[in-house]
């Protein structure tokens, strides 16, 4: 999934109004597993002005690049900070973990060859989908469009939920970030 329909997700599977705790949380468990590609891809392009075709097509698969998605994909670390949670009644911190495992649990299943080892430390298997959430090769095109579809309905949902003019805006910008790839080239003739 895109990191935007984890965040529409986590959001809408976890975050309340007023418990702004705990849908900080929903948030940012919801991103914690994608910030380490965004940080060492962003470094590499913008700072080392790297190529992307290189960032994506041989620093992602790399070794050094792969063990630390290693860590923050982890089944077990976000479990185990679920549990921490749970243990010591910190509700943002269960949903906090909770959300990192919703995210972890829906890549699983959507990436065919750029998945990453989520049993970590214990494995570094990493399961190859026959179904991919970008890549027309395995469906990708059908997976996204449901993605779309889905976040938008989450979106809805949030609107409903959520009456503030900044959680509102927020849930725009979420939809905008989600919808706006996948329709532009359409509505501008490029697909």
């Amino acid at each position: 999934m895109n990191t935007p329909a984890h965040l529409i997700l986590g959001a809408a599977v976890f975050a309340r109004p007023n418990a702004t705790a705990v849908t900080a949380a929903s948030v940012a468990g919801s991103l914690l597993p994608d910030v380490s590609l965004y940080a060492m891809a962003s470094w590499a392009l913008f700072v080392q002005g790297i190529s992307p075709s290189i960032v994506f097509g041989q620093l992602y698969f790399s070794d050094a690049w792969q063990s630390i998605f290693a860590m923050d994909n982890s089944v077990f670390v976000w479990f185990s900070l679920l549990l921490a949670g749970y243990w010591f009644r910190r509700d943002w911190v269960m949903i906090l973990g909770a959300a990192a495992l919703l995210h972890l649990c829906m890549d699983f299943p959507l990436h065919h060859d750029d998945g990453r080892p989520h049993f970590w430390p214990f494995s570094d298997w990493v399961f190859s989908s026959p179904v991919s959430y970008w890549d027309p090769a395995r469906y990708g095109q059908y997976v996204g469009a449901i993605e779309v579809l889905g976040c938008i309905l989450l979106c809805v949902l949030l609107w409903r939920r959520f009456r503030s003019w900044i959680a509102r805006c927020t849930i725009v910008i979420a939809a905008a970030a989600e919808a706006v790839p996948a329709v532009a080239p359409v509505i501008l003739g490029f697909s």
